[in-house]
């Protein structure tokens, strides 16, 4: 469920047993970075194991012996949750309005930077698959020339809400330039998925787009980065995603590169678009 759509937050009650293993279950990672997580705990609560879910995103920690009754816990514990859900919506706004595209209202890359970099802190222990997709997307110069730098503005809304409506909620997508997007799988079962979701989203881009009246084509080079196979670095699995896509738009239109398949040494595209060295 988590991988499918996004929750504002969730409640976890737990034994004893169950509260010491929960730091290793893969399924917080996925859980902490956009939602609020609040544990209860029916007996008393171990400290160390306590400041570890703190560390790794946790908002709240409460032990059930401290409460008179189980449903005085339950109800201090709700009062948590939509504590948590508040905070947590505010820190994501607050980080919205700085770090944002404005030509498409989608996170810009320093911001999906972030984002990544703490999922990698967080599947440390236990490495769960993602992978990253950058996208060099073709006729906003065109449409900019023929008619006007507002109409390509809106070409590239319109290319923002077609990756967004492809993908899950749990997904990021972030414009990393003018002309090129990102997207993060952040769960993967098998390493074909996400050359699923690239044969989704060249089909779902190469649909013509009605702009100013005229019908407007885009095409579309992906690259594929993976984690962990290919690194474990977010600086370093987005260069490499941004260099498979420029190895694929030397291939043709519309396609699809992954990172180990790319000859990037050869074509100098490591460093290419706006993605630094790490």
């Amino acid at each position: 469920m988590l991988g499918e759509r996004g929750f504002d937050g969730m409640l976890i009650s737990l034994g004893a047993n169950g509260f010491a293993q929960l730091p290793a279950w893969t399924g917080l990672a996925q859980a902490v970075p956009d939602m609020a997580v609040v544990v209860l705990v029916s007996g008393s609560l171990d400290a160390a194991v306590a400041a570890r879910l703190v560390q790794a995103g946790v908002q709240d920690v409460l032990g059930g012996a401290q409460f008179a009754s189980a449903e005085a816990a339950l109800a201090d514990a709700a009062r948590s949750l939509r504590l948590s859900i508040d905070r947590k919506r505010i820190e994501r706004d607050a980080r919205r309005a700085s770090a944002t595209d404005l030509r498409t209202g989608l996170p810009d890359r320093q911001q999906l930077i972030d984002h990544v970099s703490q999922l990698l802190a967080l599947r440390g222990r236990e490495p769960a698959p993602m992978a990253l997709l950058a996208l060099r997307v073709e006729g906003f110069e065109t449409v900019e020339a023929s008619l006007g730098s507002e109409s390509a503005n809106v070409l590239r809304r319109k290319v923002a809400v077609r990756l967004r409506g492809a993908v899950r909620a749990s997904d990021v997508v972030a414009a990393l330039t003018a002309d090129s997007f990102a997207l993060l799988l952040a769960s993967t079962e098998e390493p074909i998925d996400a050359e699923l979701v690239a044969h989704k989203l060249l089909h779902a881009l190469h649909q013509t787009f009605t702009i100013a009246g005229q019908q407007v084509a885009v095409a579309t080079s992906i690259g594929i980065s993976r984690y962990p196979s290919d690194g474990s670095d977010a600086g370093v699995l987005l260069r490499q995603a941004v260099a498979a896509a420029a190895a694929a738009d030397t291939r043709g239109r519309d396609g699809f590169v992954n990172w180990r398949e790319s000859q990037w040494r050869d074509t100098g595209a490591a460093n290419d678009g706006e993605v630094d060295a790490p």
